[in-house]
């Protein structure tokens, strides 16, 4: 039997993950979270053989997260499920060590085929992204300007392009307004960009934020 965690800030969508997972004979939900702190503490303390992760959790954010669970328990996979598009994100949360990446679109089979793969020590991505790196390898792909930024500024970036304030994001992220300020000024320059206005439409055309 497969025991999960389901870590979702929607108890809905929390509610329908369950109930795909436990119409499966081999798997059950046995805890739930609906932020990264509450994850985090449960990891800790409970016995699990898959955790399912929001990316975009209220708070320091599934990325973070993510790095934090495998570096604690490194054998645990995390299996990401996320609104976002699978090539805009999936294999920066693969890097960051997520077993998988799974679009909260997916029909539910994909999601247990994901389970099953993960559970069993094995990577998932998707077919059409798994042809789409496929392609790359063979073309002169140019890589989207965020691919540039590292992990935080990219969580940054997408805070900004939020409408979130500086303050807001030192809260959020428990860093100061001073480092925050200076991730902004880093992605403005990798980005060639000048305002957060800039930031905005970039990540609204990509598909980074809601």
């Amino acid at each position: 039997m497969i025991k999960i965690i389901i870590a979702d800030d929607h108890a809905i969508v929390r509610k329908g993950l369950r109930q795909i997972v436990e119409e499966t004979p081999d798997m059950i939900v046995t805890d739930e979270a609906s932020n990264c702190q509450e994850v985090l503490e449960k990891v800790r303390k409970g016995n699990f053989d898959v955790v399912i992760l929001d990316l975009t959790m209220p708070g320091r954010g599934g990325v973070d997260t993510l790095k934090e669970i495998k570096s604690e328990k490194p054998d645990l996979p995390v299996l990401v499920l996320s609104v976002h598009p699978e090539e805009q994100y999936a294999m920066r949360v693969l890097k960051a060590g997520a077993a998988g990446y799974v679009n909260k679109e997916s029909a539910p089979v994909e999601l247990i085929e994901a389970i099953r793969k993960v559970a069993s020590g094995r990577k998932y991505i998707s077919t059409t992204l798994a042809e789409n790196l496929a392609l790359n390898l063979d073309s002169d792909f140019e890589k989207p300007l965020h691919e540039s930024l590292s992990d935080r500024e990219f969580q940054v970036m997408c805070k900004i392009a939020m409408g979130k304030t500086m303050t807001d994001i030192a809260n959020e992220l428990n860093l100061s307004i001073k480092t925050i300020s200076t991730y902004r000024t880093r992605i403005l320059e990798k980005m060639n960009m000048k305002s957060n206005a800039e930031i905005a439409r970039y990540a609204i055309k990509n598909g980074l934020v809601d």
